[in-house]
């Protein structure tokens, strides 16, 4: 059986083909449109898949997609009949349905009349988030948790998995959500963009919880563990905030109200200087986020008697919070896929199609890597057409067909302090760059954020970058020995060894932890053990192979970054390429 999954006309639009159980590709439609968080129908995304599969169209049995506008109907009619929202908002909400085409339409539109012929699901938003976790997780029983900003009139949904089940216990609908509180607040101080949380969550550490009061005014934390927001402070329920979700940058227009401002006073414009209040109020949100986040999972651990958790919406991209859980519950084990967001909705709408059908769990996502790759041989073929162009920047390149030796060169340009784009295998999946789209660095530099900053990255000196740590290392290094190929939990580095990488630690003494296996990513794996030896240090500076644009995809997107920013060396497969004097 042939599934594809969608994440379709919404932020972050991706596919992913799942052939009899297991995963056979994934991407999301910005790699491959090259505009940061794409909205739309994810026509690019979808036949990588399908090539990537070796199939047709035609082929395929099911089109999962992450939304089911049937669910929670009857909460929809009482809410629309209590509260009548504007004409205006309803007006709104009518023409973003009809400006949609259905998918079948779509379908003959890129792909010709009658290429697809099986049959449509259409999946809870939510269930696909559980399913998205839960379902490709090494767990056979969790509990299982979503939360985001809204999809299909719900904002957070609950319950457990048990084998190929999932049984939701509880939801929380529309109007209250955790994610429209955040991104609210994200807002509010000067950060506009889709998708601008995680500046928050960078800025937090630096500030004081004192707004914190003021926060439980915004939110309202309940016994039974569920929350909600106090509605003077937000627009998103009430009149049309402009939202666009169609075929391009997905943008938001304003969700707090002048409320919010009286109770904290004025916004920041996004051209300000950050102040300290900024980082008091970005710190009071993120622990305002943790207390309603721990309040909800905590009563379901002891509920459930279960020792293990599979996080998935926008917010279990919160890799702070998520970092907290075995230090503050009785879950022992936790799961989060690399694509926690709408995007990995894809691959939760595709396995919850394929255990509806009956199908069986045979598969456990352990590495990202679901994205295009490219041979050595078109990396020449492209080294070739820019022979003049690198000739003329003075590049050095070479073909280092020895592994071990590309990576002890690579380690050497590394442990001298040089900055490195290292573009190896598929591309990941998910936001962050996992050592196949990765800029890689010295953690041993205190200056090293600045140079980067200053070489490439051109970004807010409050955000920190990340260790890639060997797996069989976490220990050395970090005060949790766990597991985190996916860049989603922040632990606390040992005391005794944060001034010996302070590139990676942040300023409360955290990291953002990927470790690194062997098993599946033996090429980067074998790059930080040859850093390791030069050096002693088991770990690498990870930050995404970008500037300011989604993280390069194709070898050519990586030289071009490569030769317009101030990158010291790029690796492109197998070959090194060096700003020099010679001629190629």
């Amino acid at each position: 059986m042939l599934i594809i999954g969608l994440n379709a006309f919404h932020g972050d639009s991706s596919a992913c083909i799942v052939k009899d159980g297991k995963l056979i590709a994934a991407v999301e439609e910005e790699r491959l449109r090259r505009i940061k968080h794409w909205a739309g129908f994810p026509s690019e995304s979808i036949r990588y898949c399908l090539e990537a599969a070796k199939v047709q169209l035609s082929d395929v049995d099911i089109v999962a997609v992450n939304q089911d506008s049937s669910s929670n109907f009857w909460r929809k009619v009482a809410y629309g009949i209590k509260n009548r929202p504007s004409l205006k908002l309803v007006d709104q909400r009518i023409r973003n349905r009809k400006a949609r085409r259905s998918i079948p339409e779509l379908f003959e539109e890129h792909f010709g009349e009658g290429s697809f012929t099986g049959e449509m699901a259409n999946i809870d938003h939510h269930v696909a988030h559980l399913s998205s976790a839960f379902h490709v997780s090494p767990f056979e029983r969790a509990t299982v948790v979503s939360v985001d900003g809204f999809g299909d009139f719900a904002s957070a949904a609950w319950g457990f998995g048990n084998g190929t089940d999932i049984k939701v216990e509880g939801k929380v609908h529309f109007p209250h959500s955790l994610g429209i509180f955040y991104q609210a607040l994200t807002q509010y101080l000067g950060f506009p963009h889709y998708g601008d949380e995680y500046k928050v969550m960078g800025l937090a550490p630096y500030g004081q919880p004192k707004y914190l009061d003021k926060m439980r005014e915004i939110v309202r934390v309940h016994a039974n563990g569920e929350f909600t927001l106090d509605l003077q402070y937000f627009n998103h329920h009430k009149k049309g905030v402009s939202y666009s979700w169609e075929d391009g940058v997905p943008a938001v227009g304003t969700l707090f109200t002048e409320a919010l401002e009286e109770l904290l006073g004025p916004k920041r414009d996004a051209s300000a200087p950050l102040e300290q209040k900024h980082r008091d109020v970005a710190r009071s949100v993120q622990a305002m986020y943790e207390e309603a986040f721990f309040a909800l999972i905590t009563p379901l651990q002891e509920r459930h008697g279960c020792d293990t958790i599979t996080l998935a919406g926008g917010c279990a991209m919160n890799s702070v919070a998520n970092g907290k859980i075995r230090r503050q519950t009785k879950y022992n084990r936790v799961y989060i896929q690399s694509a926690a967001g709408d995007a990995g909705g894809a691959i939760g709408a595709a396995f919850q199609a394929w255990h509806q059908n009956g199908g069986q769990r045979d598969f456990v996502m352990d590495h990202a890597y679901w994205g295009p790759e490219y041979k050595d041989d078109d990396i020449e073929t492209l080294l070739l057409e820019k022979a003049k162009e690198l000739t003329e920047a003075g590049c050095i390149v070479e073909r280092i067909e020895d592994e071990d030796e590309l990576c002890n060169r690579t380690a050497k340009a590394i442990s001298e302090g040089q900055v490195i784009g290292w573009f190896q295998g598929r591309l990941e999946w998910g936001p962050r760059a996992l050592g196949n789209r990765s800029i890689v660095c010295d953690p041993r530099r205190a200056d090293m954020k600045e140079i980067l900053n200053s070489k490439i990255k051109r970004r807010e000196s409050f955000r920190p970058f990340a260790p890639s740590v060997l797996e069989e290392d976490v220990s050395d290094w970090f005060e949790e020995n766990d597991a985190v190929p996916f860049m989603m939990q922040v632990f606390q580095i040992n005391e005794d060894k944060r001034a010996q990488i302070p590139a990676v630690t942040h300023v409360d003494g955290s990291g953002r932890l990927q470790t690194v296996s062997k098993t599946t990513n033996p090429r980067y794996h074998k790059l930080i053990s040859s850093y390791k030896a030069l050096t002693g240090v088991s770990m690498v500076l990870n930050t995404s192979f970008n500037e300011n644009e989604p993280v390069v995809c194709t070898p050519k997107e990586g030289l071009d970054c490569f030769l317009r920013t101030n990158m010291d060396v790029i690796v492109l497969g197998e070959f090194f390429l060096k700003r020099g004097s010679s001629e190629i």
